[in-house]
């Protein structure tokens, strides 16, 4: 990888500092030799895939920026003699130059690597459903790959730093948005006693390599449902500036949530044929591994259609979702997380407590 030949903006400044940047000037653009593999001594500079290879497998479609298409159209093949690396012994670093970010001054490093590398153009950084896809695609990637250990990770965006990062790890994942896929959820276990090629127990494997990078425990020592009675966890959703790159428009919660709160809470306090804990879900207020234990504690979840839902990917089985949707946009993103998950989902087309009360009992006795 040359990253002279990949332009975009540098990536890993402040939040703060590149407010109202555009999309475009953050995702690589790859010029040609921006990725070369070393074809041996006979070999003349050609590339590695041509346009019939593309339009098959990468066809461009209405994406505007397409990032793999244009990372595979970069690759040349190129003879020994011509392979920049072979100066640079394995697990050496040479630095090459400085670059200025923000308030300081990065290195930039050569570094010659010979384990698997995954490398990661991340569709999105500000919103918690896009980040997610983004993991889960990498995540699947090492899977059916068969890597035995944790690959390298090596982000290809210009990006600014966001607390999102960390974990590590149109996607895999949400693919069902525009094609039908004939593929459901199950659990590893289910799926080792009785296989089924229609059946996925990919994302619930996911759902607890997030709980374990927590440090919750997963698999045979996951939480279990409380025997106490049930949480209710009711994830609210706030008024928000939908991205650092748009305008700052402040856009609107849903008008009467306080008021379905506050009913569901009276509810709960007079409900006596088991205890019920309504949890107020915060999630804006809440550090990352509270909003994860607060998703796995729960045995039914209600939220508006909004990225803090995909929270639900760590849930635990059998959890009842309830997802309040507008009349006017009811698209899949969260049923197609259950369906992956083998859940129940219900979805609400108005924001009415009653509505939400009659199918809270129909789950809290099911």
């Amino acid at each position: 990888m040359t990253p002279e030949r990949i332009q975009m903006s540098i990536g890993g400044e402040r939040l703060e500092n590149v407010i109202g940047r555009k999309e475009e000037e953050e995702l690589p653009e790859f010029e040609a030799g921006a990725f070369e593999v070393d074809a041996g001594e006979r070999f003349g500079q050609r590339k590695l895939v041509d346009e019939e290879f593309l339009n098959r497998f990468v066809p461009q479609g209405a994406i505007s920026r397409h990032t793999m298409r244009g990372l595979l159209d970069s690759i040349r093949l190129v003879g020994s003699s011509e392979f920049k690396c072979d100066q640079l012994t394995p697990f050496y670093f040479q630095k090459v130059k400085k670059i200025p970010v923000d308030n300081f001054i990065m290195d930039l490093y050569f570094q010659w690597i010979e384990e698997p590398t995954l490398l990661v153009t991340r569709f999105e950084y500000a919103n918690l459903f896009h980040t997610f896809t983004d993991w889960y695609s990498a995540y699947v990637a090492s899977r059916v790959t068969g890597l035995p250990n944790r690959p390298h990770l090596v982000f290809i965006d210009g990006h600014c730093r966001v607390f999102l990062v960390p974990l590590g790890y149109e996607t895999a994942l949400f693919k069902g948005l525009s094609e039908n896929i004939n593929c459901h959820g199950a659990f590893a276990h289910d799926l080792w006693q009785n296989p089924d090629d229609l059946k996925t127990a990919r994302l619930s494997e996911f759902g607890e390599m997030i709980r374990a990078a927590f440090g919750f425990p997963v698999g045979r020592h996951r939480v279990l449902k409380p025997a106490s009675g049930h949480n209710i966890l009711f994830v609210r959703r706030e008024d928000y500036v939908a991205h650092p790159r748009h305008g700052g428009k402040v856009e609107s919660r849903l008008s009467n949530e306080q008021e379905v709160f506050d009913s569901l809470k009276n509810w709960a306090s007079n409900y006596l044929e088991c205890k019920i804990n309504l949890v107020d879900g915060l999630f804006a207020h809440m550090p990352m591994k509270e909003q994860v234990r607060a998703i796995q504690d729960a045995s039914v979840i209600i939220g508006a259609h909004g990225a803090g839902l995909t929270h639900i990917i760590s849930a635990r089985p059998k959890t009842v979702i309830l997802e309040i949707i507008s009349s006017l946009y009811r698209r899949p993103h969260f049923a197609l997380i259950s369906s992956g998950k083998a859940w129940s989902i219900m979805p609400l087309i108005l924001m009415d407590h009653m509505l939400i009360l009659e199918w809270l009992l129909i789950s809290l006795t099911a």
